[in-house]
């Protein structure tokens, strides 16, 4: 009987091991795979500045030295 104990308890430590590597396995992926995410032909630098300013995200300073960058 206690022969089991051990054997079920490793079996749990297994499966937890391989949960544990799968996790990472995705979360790398997902990682990589965000950091590629590129900008569609159609969408331009200006187009994506805009919003930010009239959300707030970004000053009128900000968004003029952009501006005058990307022109």
């Amino acid at each position: 009987m206690h022969g089991m104990d051990g054997f079920f308890g490793m079996g749990w430590m297994m499966i937890l091991w391989w949960v544990l590597i799968v996790f990472g396995f995705v979360a790398l992926a997902k990682w990589m795979f965000a950091s590629k995410a590129t900008i569609s032909n159609n969408d331009t630098l200006l187009e994506i500045i805009k919003p930010r300013y009239a959300k707030g995200e970004i000053t009128r300073d900000e968004y003029e030295n952009l501006k005058k960058d990307l022109e």
